[in-house]
């Protein structure tokens, strides 16, 4: 069995609390070091928006469902 360090999943529970949803959707594409985060299923961005640190978020009308977090694996 591999070791898993569950406190640091632990973390995530504050931000779940705070998605409209209560569900919170992660996929990463280790060849592209992307993480693809989704708050809500179905869903059809509309808009987005890139910030200055790499990170995309998705809109679907002014509500937030996804953003999109480029180089992913360089970020603590």
């Amino acid at each position: 069995m591999v070791a898993v360090n569950f406190e640091d999943y632990l973390k995530f529970l504050p931000i779940i609390d705070q998605t409209p949803q209560k569900n919170v959707w992660l996929n990463y594409d280790e060849e592209a070091d992307v993480l693809y985060v989704n708050i809500k299923r179905p869903s059809t961005a509309t808009d987005s928006e890139l910030t200055d640190d790499d990170v995309i978020i998705r809109y679907e009308e002014n509500e937030m469902v996804g953003m999109t977090i480029l180089h992913a694996r360089h970020r603590s």
